[in-house]
């Protein structure tokens, strides 16, 4: 139990390193990104990047957990691994592909850690629809 908890917090530890990295780029580009005028176009623009990027974050994660699923054999092949991470991580947990025994405390921080990442990218997102808000107030000035 002890090595499933040493492999869990590493895996976890890279999400949260992937994550920290991924909106630390996304902030400094943000920083670059003026607001000229309140146009909606625009601020879709920047609302369906700021998306993509996230989501890309997410994926880039889930995929790092399904290849230690299936370096540790705890999954037949990678696109196995990818969906059980994928299920667990967003924890929809349809139940379909389950873990071995020796793994499951593995899914379940997993899932923990999935929860967390995504609660970070609602405040990230809402951190930008307030910059959107602020920009907006200060233009109308």
């Amino acid at each position: 139990m002890i090595f499933q908890l040493l492999v869990a917090w590493c895996l976890m530890g890279s999400s949260v390193v992937i994550h920290a990295y991924g909106v630390m780029s996304a902030l400094r580009w943000l920083r670059r990104y003026e607001v000229t005028s309140w146009r909606l176009s625009r601020w879709f623009r920047l609302f369906v990047l700021v998306a993509g990027w996230i989501i890309l974050l997410h994926v880039v994660e889930i995929t790092v957990w399904a290849i230690a699923y299936t370096v540790m054999g705890a999954m037949p092949d990678l696109q196995s691994g990818v969906y059980f991470s994928a299920v667990t991580y967003t924890t929809t947990g349809y139940g379909d592909l389950v873990l071995p025994d020796r793994w499951r405390l593995v899914g379940a921080v997993e899932a923990l850690t999935g929860i967390l990442m995504c609660g970070w990218s609602t405040g990230f997102f809402f951190a930008v629809l307030t910059k959107m808000l602020a920009s907006d107030e200060e233009l109308r000035e």
